[in-house]
């Protein structure tokens, strides 16, 4: 999870300002951790404790309510419901890497994404995105190699992964949708050369950036087998101690550093 995180802060600068290069400082001064950060520690918090989702996406939102969240999950977060709003966004891909880490075969991986994308996107292409996204980050980290992750996506979740960045990146924009933002999310990793290649290739799509690095992220460090150190030593500066001192902890419980 924190190749997400990562993806997140180094994605923030550009969520408004959006690049259709790789060629870009990697840490910029306004970079910050985002509701991609936040909600992603409060599922880590919850796989960790055994919380239920609803009241940690909901105290977490409340403890860090300036993080940028969509208007409904604000809404929502400040309500009294315990209901989901059937939403199709990317939110419930872009807080699901750490249940990618947590669980040791692809279906308790794919059943506890649907229950954490169901706590507020419980729409199928909500429950499909996180799902999606938690299965490469599991099926990466057990050595599956790209061409077989990229047919199990295509076969199982109707992606179309035949097609390349380079194709699909001048008529790319700003797209809040889990099958607007996962697939090219995925795509990045799969023609990556390193982490930070494919963070950068997140990135250049120029759509919303932050939450395309913070899912590519993911992926990325289940697949190099981690995230570079030069690049781990920023994030961690920009982590409060609330939210390190769980990632921390679920680090260190799932051996995911």
């Amino acid at each position: 999870m924190l190749g997400a995180i990562a993806g997140d802060i180094i994605g923030s600068v550009y969520e408004t300002r959006p690049i259709k290069r790789t060629d870009f400082p990697l840490f910029h001064s306004e970079c910050r951790f985002t509701d991609d950060t936040v909600l992603t520690v409060a599922l880590a918090d919850t796989l960790l404790t055994g919380d239920d989702w609803v009241d940690n996406l909901k105290q977490y939102a409340r403890e860090y309510p300036n993080a940028g969240y969509g208007g409904t999950f604000i809404r929502w977060s400040r309500s009294n419901t315990r209901e989901p709003y059937n939403s199709w966004g990317n939110g419930s891909a872009m807080r699901v890497s750490p249940v990618g880490f947590a669980f040791d075969s692809l279906e308790q991986v794919l059943a506890e994404a649907e229950r954490s994308a169901a706590a507020t996107h419980n729409h199928p292409e909500g429950i499909k995105g996180a799902q999606a996204t938690a299965a490469v980050i599991y099926l990466a980290r057990t050595g599956h190699s790209r061409e077989a992750i990229r047919t199990y996506v295509a076969d199982t979740f109707r992606y179309n992964l035949g097609t390349t960045l380079d194709e699909i990146r001048p008529g790319y924009r700003f797209d809040i949708s889990c099958q607007g933002t996962v697939p090219p999310a995925i795509l990045a990793l799969l023609e990556s050369e390193n982490y930070e290649d494919a963070v950068r290739k997140a990135i250049s799509l120029g759509g919303d950036s932050d939450t395309l690095a913070c899912i590519t992220g993911g992926m990325a460090q289940a697949l190099y087998g981690g995230v570079p150190a030069s690049i781990a030593d920023r994030v961690w500066t920009y982590l409060n101690d609330g939210l390190a001192d769980v990632v921390q902890e679920f680090c260190t419980e799932f051996n995911c550093f």
